[in-house]
């Protein structure tokens, strides 16, 4: 690739946007795409397989290997933020778990001046996006691209854990992304026939086979180009080779909830008073980049069961390695889904307008190894 070289569009991040966004820009033959992913291909049989997910999240594969400043109200931990380094980005490596937004928030986001984003006017998109594995609603989607399915995972503690939320006399849901999201529910999967359904396999492979679409991986933004105010380009290094790549049309940041405001900041768009210590000099002043990142933090609790389950019993070495090959093989198996199960959206407080807190029950550790027998 020349440094004259120039596309249409440049796509920054091929993660849970980016994928999106280069299948439906590719779709007009007219234009031509450029998406950049910092890391590589998804080749990896654990982001495909979807038990595998326990080692990608243990061994932190194709992670951007981040962790948040100590905090003080957890004992001055400086507590992992993982967020995906790859085709596919976080879709590629996270739980598959299918949570949509809750109605209010939206609405909120609406009532606070962000047109076009109530509820009723994004649930067009959100059917749009997948395919329903489960029963029929005016919410939920049949034909698009995102395979979503209720997790098939089967252990009598799950079931006693439903059944005790019922007993207690918690709310219930058939569909936490229906028309209710408070209760207890069946958890929800991005997996189709077995595998992961990430953006990457859902939309970009897709589109892959179009002329006018080039992905570039193991490329890195450094810089966003401007022309006074108006972005034209990017600068980037691709396998220590430094580029710089004109966009005719337009250039879409998509690199997650860090990279992004990272990019804009570096490229001199941010709060002045921060770009300066850095030796950046301001081209756009915006104070809120880079500000106000929300994000849910976890509490595990573990339990010894009195019986072993079914996931010890097919975690024994002998038998999880050549599950797992016919998992990637044929989609069936014990791996080709997650030992999740419930899960549950509740307000700590009644007068609460909406839920606040999430609960999730598994029926195994996140760090959990084979073993051969007798040894566990």
């Amino acid at each position: 690739m020349s440094h004259a070289q120039s596309y249409d569009y440049i796509i920054v991040g091929a993660g849970s946007a980016g994928c999106v966004l280069a299948h439906r820009l590719s779709a007009d033959p007219k234009v031509s795409v450029l998406l950049l992913e910092a890391g590589g291909w998804d080749r990896d049989p654990m982001i495909h397989i979807p038990l595998g997910w326990g080692k990608i999240l243990t061994e932190r594969r194709h992670d951007w290997m981040y962790f948040c400043e100590p905090e003080a109200n957890v004992g001055g931990r400086s507590v992992e933020c993982a967020r995906g380094k790859v085709i596919g980005g976080s879709s590629s490596t996270n739980a598959m778990a299918y949570v949509r937004g809750n109605r209010g928030d939206y609405d909120r986001w609406a009532e606070n001046g962000l047109d076009g984003w109530s509820y009723d006017e994004i649930l067009p998109y959100f059917l749009k996006q997948e395919s329903w594995g489960g029963a029929p609603s005016k919410y939920r989607g049949t034909s698009g691209p995102l395979s979503t399915q209720h997790c098939r995972y089967q252990d009598p503690l799950i079931e006693a854990f439903a059944e005790a939320s019922v007993t207690a006399g918690y709310p219930q849901t058939e569909d936490y992304n229906g028309a209710e999201q408070e209760g207890f529910s069946r958890l929800q999967m991005t997996i189709a026939n077995g595998r992961r359904s990430s953006t990457a396999s859902a939309y970009l492979r897709p589109a892959l086979k179009r002329s006018n679409l080039t992905v570039l991986t193991h490329a890195m933004a450094k810089t966003v180009t401007m022309e006074g105010k108006r972005a034209t380009g990017v600068v980037l290094d691709h396998k220590g080779t430094e580029k710089t790549i004109r966009a005719n049309r337009e250039v879409l940041l998509s690199g997650g909830v860090i990279n992004t405001p990272q990019l804009l900041m570096l490229s001199g768009i941010g709060a002045p008073g921060e770009l300066v210590t850095q030796g950046i000099e301001t081209r756009v002043a915006l104070p809120a980049v880079g500000k106000n990142l929300q994000d849910h933090v976890s509490v595990i609790l573990m339990y010894r069961r009195r019986e072993p389950g079914p996931f010890l019993k097919n975690m024994r070495a002998d038998r999880i390695g050549l599950d797992f090959a016919k998992t990637y093989l044929t989609g069936k198996g014990f791996s080709a889904d997650v030992p999740g199960g419930v899960v549950a959206f509740l307000k700590s407080d009644e007068t609460r307008p909406l839920p606040d807190i999430q609960l999730l029950f598994t029926a195994a550790p996140l760090a959990a190894w084979p073993y051969f027998k007798p040894f566990k």
